[in-house]
């Protein structure tokens, strides 16, 4: 077996392991792989593929690994579920604040919600436009969306 395709055969190993592991790792080193086949079928000894396949593997975890981390991995947070999807969300209040406890309440993306005024807001009008700035267990709290 040429040394070309003990590369080729390590590289297509490092690629099915990969499916099984986060992180892109092996696959880095599977280019690495690649590379050093590409370099075994030129004259040259063993010497130059393994160089060629160390540069090419720490090249390609500084390249190509970090794209595809932007790419197919999220960091945890970036994407906003459950309540907190509803931060900055606008709304429309439904039934008037009362002055005494402050409460009222409001429709946000199509859903019901206890409202309460954000400190120093003035009541708001059934119709009038809110945006979420807080959310309380099951209550939203809520400013004009435009104040002027």
């Amino acid at each position: 077996m040429s040394a070309w395709q003990i590369w080729i055969i390590a590289a297509a190993l490092l690629l099915v392991a990969e499916m099984f592991t986060t992180g892109f790792w092996l696959a880095c080193v599977a280019i690495g792989a690649l590379v050093a086949a590409g370099v075994a079928l030129l004259p040259f000894g063993l010497i130059p593929q393994v160089i060629a396949f160390a540069a090419a593997a720490v090249t390609s975890l500084v390249g190509v690994r970090p794209a595809l981390t932007r790419r197919f991995l999220h960091t945890p947070g970036s994407v906003r579920t459950n309540v907190d999807a509803l931060l900055g969300k606008s709304g429309i209040v439904t039934e008037p604040f009362d002055p005494v406890t402050g409460l009222g309440r409001v429709k946000v993306e199509g859903e019901s919600w206890r409202g309460a005024l954000l400190e120093g807001q003035r009541a708001l009008p059934p119709g009038a436009r809110v945006v979420v700035v807080q959310v309380d267990g099951n209550t939203v709290v809520v400013e004009q969306e435009n104040p002027s």
